[in-house]
């Protein structure tokens, strides 16, 4: 008697097969196929559409069929709340945020014509660089006129002149 009495003692409550309710203990059938597949079964009902071979998704009142359809279910389970990405503006590398805000509310006037300016600097830039080259290639044409001997590149430049090899 004190075994019915015990507080944590519960059945096993089993699902149908075919509809997907319950099935409580002392209740339902239980059908086992030749290739030893057990299906468990509330009456039947549903026991006779699952021999027919009917499908428990097209039956209106299967669970099967309103879980699918969505029918039943409470308005707070059924409307999901999305979270939404919150966008932070960042700072890139080398750049602040506020250095960015300042070239992007810039007037399309300003931006034009501060890439200008860019351009003209660079090639000032380049200008002075092939001025130089040019210099150097006078400077070394006059040191090669001056010596009787033909002088390399290095030498010119300054580089020690390589000792011919004396026999003994």
């Amino acid at each position: 008697m004190s075994f019915f009495l015990e507080k944590n003692f519960h059945f096993r409550i089993e699902s149908d097969s075919f509809t997907g309710n319950k099935i409580y203990p002392g209740k339902g059938k239980l059908y086992v196929r030749i290739d030893n597949r057990s299906y468990r079964f509330v009456g039947s009902k549903s026991e006779s559409l699952f021999l027919q071979r009917k499908n428990p998704r097209k039956i209106s009142w299967t669970t099967v069929y309103r879980r699918m359809h969505k029918k039943g279910i409470t308005e707070e389970i059924a409307k999901k709340r999305t979270r939404r990405a919150v966008k932070h503006q960042r700072a890139v590398v080398g750049a602040s945020w506020e250095a960015i805000k300042a070239k992007r509310n810039q007037k399309p006037e300003v931006r034009e014509a501060a890439r200008a300016e860019a351009v003209r600097e660079s090639r000032e830039k380049k200008k002075a660089e092939q001025a130089k080259r040019k210099a150097e290639k006078a400077k070394l044409a006059q040191v090669a006129s001056r010596g009787a001997s033909k002088i390399s590149k290095q030498q010119a430049r300054g580089a020690q002149q390589k000792v011919s090899a004396k026999s003994r």
